[in-house]
């Protein structure tokens, strides 16, 4: 008799999960639709601009190769001509991002249009995304080769770090949307097959290369990060070994290792920018419970011995994104006033756990960012199309 109560409660706990949201992604469409067709009227105007468009003599590689330098790194004052120093959370202004942005702004319109796509049907979303993934992944003259070697470079030490692999968040996207719009008649196979192709490449790189598996090893916020966009291209080209490999990561690494007792993050409060990181590595851990849980592997629900899981982190850093003045620790040294902002986390916990106040509180923020520290820590900018 007790079996059978539990069971029927679990029963009625699932189809209240569900209900609920089946709720949250009806609203957010609602929400979301004017921004969503107003951002796709603009992306179908665009033309592509790949790394190919611009380089920086400092690069140590080629036309087709991704190209950054370090944030936080600036000339030595008592040495101006020689290796750059560090001054941690500062970003220098005159380092080259030019094909950072360039990423960001192509998953800004692979997001658009699919998420446009997805709610109207309409081929000519699919048509105009195909021209800018032909350019990034396809055309000889303007794709991207498949690695990040040469990313946040620091002049006079590094040609390139394994933490410039944090770039190609901005492909999760890219890479969603392609999910989105693959069965759509205008999506000619031939494309999808390279395209596969190039993700597949890449994340070979990610597991093979020097700085690729020193990301993987990391053991902050790159850490998680690399595992969520692996994630991403892993969805898309079907990579079930991978995914499996990235749960166990999840659940023997990740949450034992990264979390506290209490659900804070002592590696990213040890920052000087500890409310944004911490944001910004709950959004990995959550985007990582969104794309890698299953039936029989739900990362959602996943709890380590001691009682660590993903709605233990959400609980800890909610009543500080509900209101920033009870954060116990410093400000931020820069960006403080500029979070938080809609974040993913907010939405997709809310989505899986019925929380209405969370969602009332995603809603609240600010639903369309534009300041360039927050929107290249917010790779999740098109939420529909991961519902």
């Amino acid at each position: 008799m007790k079996r059978h109560l539990w069971k029927m409660l679990l029963f009625v706990a699932t189809i209240n999960i569900a209900f609920a949201q089946n709720t949250f992604k009806t609203q957010a469409t609602q929400i979301l639709k004017v921004q969503v067709l107003k951002e796709a009227e603009w992306a179908m105007q665009q033309k592509s601009v790949t790394v190919t468009a611009e380089s920086s003599p400092r690069s140590a590689g080629g036309k087709h190769d991704f190209f950054s330098e370090g944030d936080y790194w600036w000339p030595n004052p008592a040495n101006p001509n020689g290796p750059y120093i560090q001054r941690d959370g500062e970003t220098n202004p005159n380092n080259f991002v030019a094909h950072r942005y360039a990423m960001i702004r192509f998953s800004e319109i692979i997001g658009a249009l699919a998420s446009a796509y997805q709610i109207t049907g309409d081929e000519k979303y699919v048509k105009q995304a195909l021209v800018h993934l032909k350019a990034w992944f396809v055309n000889q003259e303007t794709l991207m080769n498949p690695n990040l070697a040469y990313a946040q470079a620091i002049q006079g030490l590094y040609t390139g770090r394994s933490i410039g692999i944090i770039d190609t968040i901005h492909l999760m996207e890219v890479a969603q949307g392609i999910m989105v719009m693959e069965k759509a008649k205008s999506f000619d196979k031939a494309n999808l097959i390279t395209i596969k192709r190039w993700f597949a490449d890449y994340i070979l790189w990610l597991n093979t290369s020097k700085n690729g598996i020193a990301e993987k090893n990391a053991k902050n916020n790159h850490g998680t990060t690399w595992a969520m966009q692996t994630a991403s291209f892993a969805k898309l080209v079907n990579d079930q070994p991978m995914l499996d490999s990235l749960r166990l990561r999840y659940r023997n690494v990740f949450l034992p290792n990264q979390m506290a007792a209490d659900g804070g993050f002592p590696l990213e409060l040890a920052r000087t920018k500890p409310y944004g990181y911490s944001i910004f590595n709950l959004d990995a851990m959550v985007m990582l419970c969104q794309m890698l849980s299953t039936p029989k592997d739900n990362l959602w629900t996943y709890q380590t011995a001691d009682g660590k899981s993903i709605k233990k982190g959400l609980e800890y850093l909610y009543p500080y994104i509900a209101d920033r003045s009870k954060w116990p620790l410093k400000p931020d040294i820069m960006f403080w006033e500029n979070w938080p902002v809609a974040q993913p986390f907010l939405l997709f916990g809310a989505n899986y756990f019925g929380e209405q106040t969370w969602f009332n509180t995603w809603k609240s923020l600010d639903l369309k960012p534009t300041n360039e520290e927050v929107v290249r820590n917010l790779p999740i900018r098109h939420p529909l199309i991961w519902l």
